[in-house]
Formats: structure tokens, C-alpha cells, sequence
């Protein structure tokens, strides 16, 4: 039942109305903090947890053009929860009218004030992110490395925005969901710019040794199948610890779609697993 291209330049004013119109208030225990600049951050806190706690700065999708983090509140309790840590989702500038560097900028403010947090461990922060958000996690994690300003303990990146030059597999296209190649080829144009994209693009980035360790999941019949593994595989000849996890059949944005499904339990799980491992002690059930 899902379009395989929901977002068009023509329908793009028509969905960010929607999307502002399906959140106009936060849930209970949300609390948004405005940075300034059209820059906002919605914290989720546990239940209970040790100070100062891990924390995890998560990322919206919506190819760099729509959405919002509010979007992705259920997922974020599901991990203050699940982990016992602080996560923060940061609200991005959009390109077409913020290109980049706009929404990596932004990102990067959302990750200094997490990590300078009265309740944080700067010692252990996480990013991560879904899609486009995903695409900005991985640029991030560069920066950070680049900047040499904050150690991040991983890198989480959910069916990631990470190549320009994404081809789809005529295999298995016609199974495509979201997000096809007119609505990539769109997204990365919108987001560019007149931007380098070997500098702007994390896939095109020549040197990625001393990032942040990775989490890498995506399905495969999702367009980004291929770039996922390929930047995963080069994470790894970098001496980067990369765990994939791919899931037979899912299409781009199952877990959000279908979040009760075993192969969305699962998918969730396997990042908890990893962030838990990251976080050491502290993290986990057990910390709340």
C-alpha cells in the first residue's frame, strides 16, 4: 500500500503542512530546547537513570528536505528506556532553503550542547540517526573526528543518505517504497547545493580512519542497500569496528512503518545491543 515516491517537489509543501499540523504539541515529559537560530532539541529522559548518563543525539529523516524530530519521539522513549540515558533529537534546518552546510552545522550545535549536559557523560555520547538523518549522523561523526573536540562512542546509522551517486538495482526496484531514485536524485540536489560533494557527502569522504565505531542496518529493498554495505565495508578497511545488520525484504523506513514487526523488534534490538556495548558500564536495564 505504500507509494514508491511520496516525496516530490510538488507535494513537499503539501507534507511539511501535514507534518506541522500532526504536531502541534509534545507529548508528556518532552522538553524542547530552543538553541537559537531555528535550532531546537526535544530531550527524552528515563524513568530513572545514574548522573551523569550516557546519551544519544538522534537525527531525523526525510531526504534532507521534510521532517521533523517530533516524528520520531516513540523511537527515542524506546531508547531512553530500553538504555537508561538521555536522548536528544535535534530539529535541523531543511534544505531546499538551508543547504548544506546548514543541516550539519545545526547537528553539530545539537551534539555540543548534549555533550556539555549537567546529566550527561560527555565520555559517553552516541549519534545516530534514519535515512537522511542517518546521512547526517555519518557526516557529523566526521566532523567530530575532524574538529578532534568530542570522542563519540558510535555512530548508529538506520538505512542511511549516504551516496550522491546511489544507483538503483533494476533487481529489485520495482519493490522500492519512500524513497526511490527521483526522490533521491532531488534530496541530494536540494541539499548540495553548490556545495563540494566530496566534502559534503559522506560516501565520497577519501579518508574515514579514526571515526567513531559503527552501527550499520538497512533492508534489502531498500535503494540504499548497496551504498550501506559498500561504506560499511570501507569503514572497516579504515580499522573502523562496523556491525551491519541487514534484514532480508524490508524496505526503506520498515521499522517506523511496521515498529511491532519481529523484523523491526529485532532491527531495534540490535542497535540497543550495540549502543549497550558502546555505553559500558552504567548503560542498560540495570542502570535504572
Amino acid at each position: 500500500m505504500l507509494p514508491r515516491q511520496l516525496v516530490t517537489p510538488a507535494r513537499l509543501p503539501l507534507l511539511r503542512g501535514l507534518q506541522a499540523l500532526n504536531g502541534w504539541r509534545s507529548p508528556r515529559g518532552v522538553e524542547v530546547v530552543d538553541l537559537g537560530g531555528g535550532v531546537r532539541v526535544r530531550v527524552h529522559r528515563p524513568p530513572a537513570s545514574a548522573t551523569p548518563s550516557p546519551a544519544l543525539l538522534w537525527i531525523h529523516g526525510g531526504g534532507y528536505v521534510m521532517g521533523r524530530a517530533q516524528q520520531d519521539d516513540s523511537l527515542c522513549r524506546r531508547f531512553a528506556s530500553e538504555l537508561g540515558i538521555v536522548v536528544a533529537a535535534v530539529d535541523y534546518r531543511l534544505a531546499p532553503e538551508h543547504p548544506f552546510p546548514a543541516p550539519l552545522d545545526d547537528c553539530a550545535r545539537g551534539l555540543a550542547w548534549l555533550a556539555d549536559h549537567r546529566e550527561v557523560d560527555p565520555a559517553r555520547v552516541a549519534i545516530g540517526g534514519s535515512s537522511a538523518g542517518g546521512g547526517l549522523a555519518a557526516a557529523l561523526a566526521l566532523l567530530a573526528r575532524d574538529r578532534g573536540q568530542l570522542a563519540l562512542v558510535l555512530q548508529v546509522l538506520a538505512y542511511s543518505m549516504l551516496d550522491d551517486r546511489a544507483q538503483a538495482d533494476p533487481d529489485v526496484a520495482e519493490h522500492y517504497r519512500i524513497w526511490n531514485s527521483k526522490s533521491n536524485q532531488w534530496g541530494w540536489a536540494s541539499y548540495l547545493g553548490a556545495a563540494d560533494p566530496d566534502l559534503a557527502v559522506p560516501a565520497r569522504r577519501a579518508d574515514l580512519a579514526d571515526v567513531a565505531p559503527a552501527w550499520i542496518g538497512v533492508g534489502t529493498y531498500d535503494l540504499f542497500h548497496d551504498e550501506n554495505l559498500a561504506y560499511a565495508q570501507r569503514l572497516r578497511a579504515a580499522g573502523v569496528p562496523c556491525h551491519t545488520e541487514v534484514v532480508p525484504g524490508a524496505f526503506h523506513g520498515f521499522d517506523l512503518a511496521e515498529p511491532t514487526a519481529s523484523v523491526s523488534t529485532s532491527f531495534f534490538a540490535s542497535q540497543c545491543a550495540s549502543l549497550r556495548t558502546a555505553f559500558g558500564a552504567g548503560a542498560g536495564p540495570d542502570a535504572r
